[in-house]
């Protein structure tokens, strides 16, 4: 099964930066129209320029939805039906993400995260998949995060989000495996960040954003039902399977301790309005998406 990527029309939601930046610069050369979604259309116009300025024929549609709101979602599903715009492949790359201890998180940060990782990617899939079986055509690239197999203190509903994107992407794909429309999950690991953050230190096996979603194409038009990007990435995941729940709760708490730590020489917490960081092996750097 290979997805309809040539010539076809390809959302990408989470397009302004990150994994999604990199996919929409390479498809550029092969689609016939890429709708880049962010949560502000101001963010996405670089892109569309430098997309353009490589790619004169190009059909670049720009649209604006905040995942953490169900009405958003819908919005943008009748501004594409206006504009008869049919979608032959779905990348959703929101990755929404709350660092810090559950307890402390603001239920308001918490909803947000749920809808933006987990409402509407199924929402999403719900609306596009439909049209898709009836043309007979379609593809379906979801990019979560290795969280989905590790267990997080400090990142708790991050790491439950990617694991219902895993879950949802591989009983889908059985669902739909007659189809010849296939579903893809991504699961990356540390990714290096652009810009670097200020006190980011490099973890093992850190790979390029551009690497991350070269591969991340390769295995979907592969037609994989799972892909790990990176060489040691790919080796360590493979290797965490055969490993015992009480030795990843042990890995567990190893971060949890690192998180304590950090807590308290710098008590400040994101949830007192500073922007969501990035934790470990999340899919990339923040979704402006979300």
């Amino acid at each position: 099964m290979r997805p309809p990527i040539d010539h076809g029309t390809v959302l990408i939601i989470g397009a302004a930066g990150g994994i999604g930046r990199e996919l929409a610069r390479l498809l550029s050369p092969r689609v016939r129209t890429l709708v880049l979604v962010a949560r502000e259309v101001q963010e996405l116009m670089p892109l569309r320029d430098e997309l353009l300025l490589r790619n004169p024929t190009l059909g670049v549609m720009l649209e604006a939805c905040h995942l953490d709101d169900p009405h958003a979602v819908d919005a943008l599903f009748e501004h594409l039906e206006r504009h008869y715009v049919r979608v032959d492949v779905l990348i959703n790359n929101a990755d929404h993400t709350i660092s810090g201890l559950y307890a402390e998180a603001r239920w308001k940060r918490i909803e947000e995260l749920v809808h933006a990782n987990v409402v509407a990617p199924a929402m999403l899939t719900h609306r596009l998949l439909g049209p898709m079986l009836e043309r007979g055509r379609g593809g379906i690239l979801m990019v979560g995060s290795a969280a989905a197999r590790l267990f997080l203190p400090g990142a708790v509903m991050f790491a439950a989000t990617q694991r219902f994107l895993d879950g949802f992407s591989e009983s889908l794909r059985l669902e739909l495996e007659d189809t010849g429309i296939p579903v893809t999950f991504v699961a990356p690991g540390p990714l290096a960040l652009e810009p670097p953050l200020p006190d980011e230190v490099t973890p093992f096996f850190q790979l390029s954003l551009h690497q991350c979603a070269r591969e991340a194409l390769a295995g979907f038009e592969r037609g994989e039902a799972l892909v790990y990007p990176g060489l040691g990435h790919r080796w360590m995941m493979r290797l965490l399977r055969l490993l015992p729940r009480s030795f990843k709760r042990g890995l567990g708490r190893l971060a949890l301790g690192g998180l304590r730590r950090k807590l308290l020489l710098h008590p400040s917490s994101p949830e007192a309005g500073a922007p969501p960081r990035p934790v470990l092996l999340a899919g990339g750097e923040p979704s402006s998406a979300s």
